[in-house]
């Protein structure tokens, strides 16, 4: 299974790209990780929040194929802790799929078109975070829930 992650506009903090970098590689030991910046909307100045939102909601789409089973990362999903994120990633495993497609959204969220289409929605949490920390935030996620499922150290040191 490969597992890609897409976001909105690229990461300006070189320290926040160390890291992502860093959990990157680390993924890569246990699963293909695909990493895909999808460019900000140019002159969104110019665009209301609703045709924002459509652009941004055409571009996500259009890098999904059919059988991808898509997940939006959105305040109004499911919580889960760290261990039962890690078996909801084994069961996504088991179920052969070949691709699991979690997306962060841009600053209005998604469009009825991405809601339509996603099989599920996750809420990393309650609290607000900037994308760009979100980005850090789910990739260490994936990374911790892998490392569970190994009975590997890392998520009690």
């Amino acid at each position: 299974m490969t597992i890609k992650l897409i976001a909105i506009g690229k990461t300006d903090s070189k320290p926040l790209l160390s890291l992502i970098t860093e959990y990157e590689k680390r993924l890569g030991f246990y699963v293909k990780f695909i990493f895909e910046l999808i460019p900000d909307i140019k002159n969104s100045k110019h665009l209301s929040e609703a045709q924002q939102k459509q652009k941004e909601g055409d571009l996500i789409l259009s890098n999904i194929n059919n059988n991808d089973v898509l997940v939006l990362l959105d305040e109004n999903g499911k919580h889960y802790d760290s261990v039962s994120f890690a078996n909801y990633l084994q069961k996504h495993m088991n179920s052969g799929i070949k691709q699991l497609v979690f997306v962060i959204g841009g600053p209005y969220g998604f469009s009825e078109e991405v809601y339509k289409k996603a099989n599920g929605k996750i809420s990393l949490s309650k609290m607000t975070f900037s994308h760009q920390m979100i980005r850090l935030f789910f990739i260490e996620q994936l990374y911790r829930g892998f490392t569970i499922l190994r009975n590997e150290p890392y998520h009690h040191r």
